[in-house]
């Protein structure tokens, strides 16, 4: 696997980062992605610092992750559910 030496700016300081070639691509569109809500933040909110508005991007996108999460749990419970009524139906076509 090829490993690549990438670097980060985020919030005005730069993080060197070695990752995966295949990665890579999807860490600089997440670092976009943070900047850009850190500069929405801080002109649409009372954000002192690039701290709070870090704080602010992390809740957003920990709640983003959780959303998501349960999401996926609601449809893996309601497709096991389709899948055990689909298998109920062909026993009784089957006796």
């Amino acid at each position: 696997m090829e490993v690549r030496r990438i670097t980060i700016n985020i919030a005005g300081r730069v993080y060197p980062l070695n990752v995966p070639a295949a990665e890579e691509e999807t860490l600089r569109k997440v670092g976009k992605q943070i900047e850009n809500m850190i500069k929405d933040f801080e002109q649409n909110f009372d954000v002192r610092d690039k701290q709070d508005a870090l704080a602010m991007c992390a809740l957003k996108l920990g709640t983003n992750a959780e959303v998501v999460a349960l999401n996926h749990d609601k449809n893996i419970k309601s497709t096991n559910e389709r899948l055990a009524e689909i298998n109920q139906s062909l026993d009784n076509i089957g006796k």
